[in-house]
């Protein structure tokens, strides 16, 4: 018994400061997890609130304040993006006060509503889980379209459904990626459709070394067990649910939406992974448009670490672009 013990405490997956998982399926996290409330931002005015969708799903909704009237005299409504934050599956909660500021600030520039989705973590729930609960909340948004007239007035009264986004960075540009190829596949309540779809700083992997692994080989190896512990059902670097290149991949020209934004550092181990999905997302027969903003110098997912840089504030600035076309 002595020795079971041992081994159900063997450590299989450890990001220092942030988690460590047992081969008991205990898990540690030390960063990220605590929620803040939601509230009413002094600075930029930017409202929020949180809905539970499900049991397992909920969302912070940020509303940033009424626009200027039509010539109708009615308020401009106002674009959606429903957001997925990172964390490689495994981290973070959408209530915590990183994805609160980041998201207050990113509703602020945008002009947007924007929905931020709690979905289940792994390990503890495992993929697919997370794309489970991010379809459920995806469909509640859509819910609302079409003058449903639906629960929450912030989207119903407030949202653009000609202009409706996904979005998220790392896993959650993973999840946003996989929601439209869903919607591509399974129509939206409402008659919603994704007009487009914001991929910052995206976790995909894939078989053979790519040069931006080579810049950080333990960086590398670690998102590479990082995602064999959220996914272990896994058939590895190639699965498509984390490498939507790969043969038997759904076809990528049944993405649902017109247009997507691929935001790529050049400091990111996964830059040429984001570099790679764009290209085939252009070469797969898509009938969209691919636009591609890297940000030279800095690392994956800086903009959480200082919102107000200015290479944090120009990607920001192409997403608000992006969303209110």
């Amino acid at each position: 018994m002595a020795g079971s013990g041992a081994s159900d405490d063997e450590v299989v997956f450890e990001m220092a400061q942030f988690i460590r998982v047992y081969k008991s399926g205990r898990v540690e996290r030390y960063f990220g997890s605590d929620p803040v409330p939601a509230s009413t931002d002094a600075a930029t005015g930017v409202a929020s609130k949180d809905r539970a969708i499900s049991a397992d799903v909920a969302v912070r909704l940020y509303l940033p304040p009424a626009t200027e009237e039509t010539d109708g005299g009615s308020r401009r409504k106002l674009p959606i993006l429903v957001y997925f934050q990172g964390g490689g599956f495994c981290l973070h909660t959408a209530f915590n006060f990183v994805f609160h500021a980041y998201l207050t600030s990113l509703a602020a520039r945008t002009r947007a509503i924007v929905v931020s989705v709690e979905y289940r973590l792994a390990p503890e729930h495992p993929l697919p889980a997370a794309y489970d609960d991010s379809w459920r909340a995806l469909c509640w948004v859509a819910s609302h379209a079409a003058g449903s007239g639906g629960e929450e007035p912030w989207l119903a009264d407030h949202g653009d459904f000609s202009r409706l986004s996904v979005g998220g960075e790392s896993a959650g540009a993973n999840i946003a990626h996989h929601m439209a190829m869903r919607a591509g596949a399974e129509p939206l309540p409402g008659g919603a459709r994704i007009s487009s779809a914001v991929i910052v700083h995206p976790y995909f992997l894939g078989a053979g070394g790519v040069a931006s692994e080579e810049t950080d080989p333990a960086m590398a190896q670690s998102v590479v067990t990082m995602w064999r512990v959220v996914c272990p059902g896994t058939t590895g670097v190639d699965d498509p649910w984390v490498n939507p290149l790969a043969a038997g991949a759904p076809g990528m020209q049944g993405l649902a939406c017109a247009r997507v934004l691929v935001c790529l550092t050049e400091k990111d181990v996964l830059r040429d992974r984001g570099c790679a999905y764009a290209e085939g997302l252009g070469a797969s027969g898509w009938a969209g448009e691919v636009e591609v903003l890297e940000v030279a110098g800095q690392g994956h997912c800086f903009h959480l670490v200082d919102l107000a840089c200015a290479d944090a504030v120009a990607q920001d600035d192409a997403i608000a672009r992006f969303v209110n076309l």
